[in-house]
């Protein structure tokens, strides 16, 4: 069986999923379009945003920033692999 393995890069865009506490609404994407929003909360539990969308590295870092910058903490970044 011939598998390949998928390496991550530096320049190579791929998909992330960065997990945030609280509710960040669809006004909050103008900064990056490519990002979809997506707010969930779980009962009486506080709401959680997931932010979904394809960068390089030097993208994610800027968000990053970015999401620091606002004094969000981070919960989650999760690199999604689509094949």
């Amino acid at each position: 069986m011939n598998e390949i393995k998928r390496k991550l890069t530096l320049d190579k865009p791929v998909t992330y999923q960065i997990r945030v506490p609280g509710s960040l609404d669809e006004n909050w994407s103008d900064w990056d379009s490519a990002l979809k929003i997506s707010v969930e909360s779980a009962g009486d539990g506080p709401p959680v945003t997931t932010l979904t969308g394809i960068l390089d590295q030097a993208a994610l870092h800027g968000l990053l920033r970015r999401l620091y910058s606002l004094g969000l903490p981070l919960i989650s970044v999760n690199w999604v692999d689509c094949d």
